[in-house]
């Protein structure tokens, strides 16, 4: 039996489409040219809902499954499902094809997106084996954000709205790029040996203290040239560079906080030598610790 397509029409759906000629204006504007909106909507409980586009479209499109389930097909690759709570990625230009499950039907909030730096925001994301999994918050930020773009593309395409909607759109990327960095580290399994995540919180734990690079790869049951691989492909730096900026970070903290002494955090730190820790807060703040100290926050 063949499956049934259907092109459009859902009940209680939310759709907006903008006008090519206010996009073709607004665009040009810095604070919209990164990453805009070009078409938003919501389809609830979308059954037979169906889309095939072997040459893809010039717009990154999103989509994010809030209840039931469905596929999606890159070029020749295997079919994704798509389930509750997941977000995925459809890179501009790609080939691919889409549906919601008959007997689950999905529903769906989704986006397409252009802009000069879209590809930067969205990078990485079609590398991805399966569908990015969403934390509860994530899910609730995904939500607000389509209704608060919704809400405000509704009372007309002023500039003015078009730079609030482009910010929300930047924000939705952002947010989801952390998690999906962290889960191409991780494949999303918490124990798998290549989550730097943990590593990371490990790290935070021992600052009054001193770790090892062979402490830390042994924490992740990786190798040393294994963990530093990974760490470094995950955050741009070393092992150790890292935790050594996560104590100067805790440094500041306790300079703005207590009354301690430079020697005294130096020590409670890890630090023996309290010049070295000088040198070291100097190259990573671009000041000494005393000169921190003095100047006023907030």
């Amino acid at each position: 039996m063949d499956t049934i397509r259907k092109i459009d029409g859902f009940t209680s759906q939310k759709l907006i489409v903008l006008p090519d000629d206010i996009l073709n204006k607004i665009s040009k504007h810095p604070l919209v040219a990164p990453l805009y909106v070009t078409d938003t909507g919501y389809f609830p409980e979308a059954k037979y809902h169906y889309r095939e586009r072997p040459d893809g479209i010039g717009a990154y499109i999103l989509i994010y499954c809030a209840g039931g389930e469905g596929w999606i097909q890159l070029q020749e690759g295997r079919k994704q499902w798509l389930r509750k709570g997941f977000a995925a990625v459809i890179p501009a230009g790609a080939g691919h094809r889409y549906a919601s499950s008959e007997d689950h039907p999905w529903s769906i909030y989704w986006w397409h997106m252009k802009g000069e730096q879209a590809a930067v925001f969205f990078e990485d994301f079609d590398k991805q084996p399966e569908p990015l999994l969403l934390g509860a918050q994530q899910n609730a930020n995904v939500v607000r954000l389509f209704e608060e773009g919704y809400e405000i593309l509704q009372k007309g395409y002023s500039l003015n709205h078009m730079i609030y909607v482009s910010q929300l759109a930047a924000y939705l990327a952002v947010m989801l790029r952390l998690p999906q960095l962290l889960s191409a580290d991780s494949n999303r399994q918490p124990g798998n040996k290549g989550n730097m995540d943990g590593t990371i919180r490990y790290m935070s734990e021992h600052l009054e203290g001193r770790l090892t690079l062979a402490e830390l790869a042994s924490q992740a049951n990786l190798s040393v040239p294994h963990l530093t691989h990974r760490f470094k492909q995950a955050t741009g730096y070393s092992p150790v560079d890292y935790y050594l900026r996560l104590k100067i970070q805790r440094a500041c903290q306790m300079l703005d906080l207590t009354d301690q002494s430079i020697k005294e955090i130096s020590h409670r730190l890890g630090f023996q030598d309290p010049y070295y820790f000088s040198r070291l807060f100097k190259k990573i703040m671009g000041k000494p610790p005393t000169e921190y100290r003095e100047t006023r926050k907030g």
